[in-house]
């Protein structure tokens, strides 16, 4: 199969996706809700909802990388020299700190004791003068990964609208070829 028509499995996709839009979602909740949302129980409802997304995110972010490293398909390189090397880097960027992240922010959850649903509440381990330094490198590294992943989703659109070739397309939704590509 020509590298032009190669796309993603459908897991491979979806997990993606999945993965980019919590990403967007916790971050923007975690940047905004203080100067949005007044105190009270709105807010520590979004806060909790924010809590249970983050937990489904590691969930997201394990199942990805398990799958691509199992069952998901592996495409061919588009470009051997410098940029396949940068295209590497960003990744391992990008999943450093998603799991950064990740650790952090149930870190963060831990030490606070956070309410996730309703009455139910994590017990509350550690120091809570970890709160605040938990609370801002978690921020941080959320802050970190959105430059990273804006570089990312930018390199993407060069490949597709600069240089016309196929590796957007390779990740979009609907474009997996009704023929299987085997894993390399």
């Amino acid at each position: 199969m020509p590298i032009q028509q190669a796309a993603y499995d459908r897991t491979t996709i979806a997990l993606h996706w999945m993965m980019a839009g919590l990403v967007l979602i916790l971050w923007l909740v975690g940047t905004l809700l203080e100067d949005l949302v007044p105190k009270g129980a709105l807010r520590s409802g979004i806060w909790s909802a924010h809590f249970v997304l983050g937990f489904a995110f590691t969930g997201v972010i394990v199942a990805l990388l398990v799958w691509r490293h199992t069952k998901g398909r592996q495409l061919p390189v588009e470009d051997q020299g410098p940029l396949h090397v940068l295209a590497k880097t960003t990744h391992a960027a990008l999943f450093l700190l998603l799991f950064a992240i990740a650790g952090l922010g149930i870190a963060n959850a831990f030490v606070r004791g956070a309410t996730l649903i309703g009455p139910i509440a994590l017990p509350q381990f550690g120091d809570p003068e970890w709160r605040k330094p938990l609370t801002q490198w978690h921020g941080l590294a959320a802050n970190i990964l959105m430059a990273v992943a804006a570089f990312h989703a930018a390199a993407a659109l060069v490949h597709h609208y600069l240089w016309h070739d196929a590796v957007l397309r390779r990740i979009l939704p609907g474009r997996v070829p009704s023929a299987p590509y085997e894993r390399s």
